[in-house]
């Protein structure tokens, strides 16, 4: 966590970082697709982002469900 962030605080942050690497990695494979480039290697990556995310959210639940 960050100085005098709470946890709370600490997840929403975590969901906003995970949204945007959701969000660059479909970008760049779209990119490496239109270079007819392999995606394999990204696709992959963005499935552990994806889950990573996931995750978050879920912790976010359990926090706000309390």
């Amino acid at each position: 966590m960050t100085t005098g962030e709470t946890e709370l605080e600490m997840v929403q942050r975590h969901i906003l970082e995970g949204e945007r690497h959701v969000s660059r990695q479909l970008e760049i494979i779209a990119d490496m697709q239109f270079r007819k480039q392999p995606t394999g290697s990204a696709e992959n990556l963005l499935f552990n982002f994806d889950r990573s995310l996931r995750a978050h959210k879920a912790h976010l639940e359990q926090l706000t469900s309390n």
